[in-house]
């Protein structure tokens, strides 16, 4: 079972930049792929950033491209996500996910990728 745990959340202002860190916690070695979601107060969860763990592939969603990366430490079991040039609508939840687990608990789908393996979350505030 895999536990994620997000950390480095914040509260910047805008132009500012903040590096979330997810540590994942048990046996990864099935995930194919790490993604981080976002939710704000009355919005849907959107995908934000996916990386393929065995090629080091990644995509983002067309609202982060150019100013959020994300990238991995396999040696570390760690995902993270460096957020440069943020603004007031990057606030949000976010949390990291692993593909994998069982789709009767729920989870979410992310370029066809189930993610069933879900972290507590870090807010992210960006002011004006």
């Amino acid at each position: 079972q895999v536990q994620p745990v997000e950390s480095g959340g914040g509260s910047v202002q805008a132009g500012g930049s903040l590096r979330l860190s997810c540590a994942a916690s048990g046996y990864t070695g099935s995930s194919n792929c790490m993604a981080w979601f976002r939710q704000a107060p009355g919005k849907e969860r959107e995908g934000v950033a996916i990386i393929f763990t065995g090629s080091g592939n990644t995509d983002y969603a067309d609202s982060v491209k150019g100013r959020f990366t994300i990238s991995q430490d396999n040696a570390k079991n760690t995902v993270y996500l460096q957020m440069n040039s943020l603004k007031p609508e990057d606030t949000a939840m976010y949390y990291c996910a692993a593909e994998g687990g069982e789709r009767l608990y729920g989870g979410s789908y992310y370029y066809g990728w189930f993610f069933g393996y879900w972290g507590q979350g870090t807010q992210v505030t960006v002011s004006s």
